[in-house]
């Protein structure tokens, strides 16, 4: 028998900027007991990993404030706009971040980031059939780009050189896909 839900008592919002709102619930639980709940949501994102041909993929690299890191590589990757479909978002995303256009766009997974104090849900995609235009990205990003052959990327996601989860999980897929 799946356990019993909680129930969502009140809610108040802490904070809130255009890519992220946090917030505090009273939440009871099976048990009778109320606790408070914190919880970020942040809406959905996609992921990308463009293959230029059948063994390269494009990849960036950027500062990442967070972790105080610029030497990380991961696949184009961002939120999704309001009013923007899925798709629309992952072609948009390659195209601001490593200047393709996508012809084919093959859905691998949708998983929740994090599933305990996170709301955001991650669509991944491989990317085929790839034509170069200008890369325009987002005010924010400062990237690096860099094609780089599929077994490398692999290899640095398999010695956690990679850890941006959207593009590990993304690697994954397309290796065993590949029959690797």
């Amino acid at each position: 028998m799946p356990p019993k839900p909680w129930k969502t008592l009140s809610n108040r919002q802490v904070y809130q900027n255009p890519w992220t709102r946090v917030r505090e619930d009273i939440a009871e639980m099976p048990n009778g007991k109320t606790t408070v709940y914190g919880i970020v949501e942040c809406g959905q994102c996609v992921g990308v990993l463009p293959f230029v041909d059948d063994k390269h993929v494009v990849m960036v690299r950027q500062y990442r404030y967070v972790f105080s890191e610029n030497h990380r590589w991961e696949m184009p990757t961002g939120g999704v706009k309001p009013g923007e479909s899925i798709l629309e978002a992952a072609r948009r995303e390659v195209r601001e971040e490593v200047g393709y256009d996508t012809a084919e766009l093959d859905h691998i997974s949708t998983y929740y980031t994090s599933k305990s104090v996170m709301h955001e849900i991650a669509h991944l995609y491989i990317g085929r059939g790839l034509t170069q235009v200008q890369a325009v990205p987002d005010e924010t990003e400062f990237l690096e780009i860099e094609t780089f052959a599929f077994d490398r990327v692999l290899q640095m996601t398999l010695e956690s050189e990679i850890r941006d989860s959207m593009t590990i999980l993304a690697v994954l897929h397309a290796a065993r896909q590949l029959g690797m």
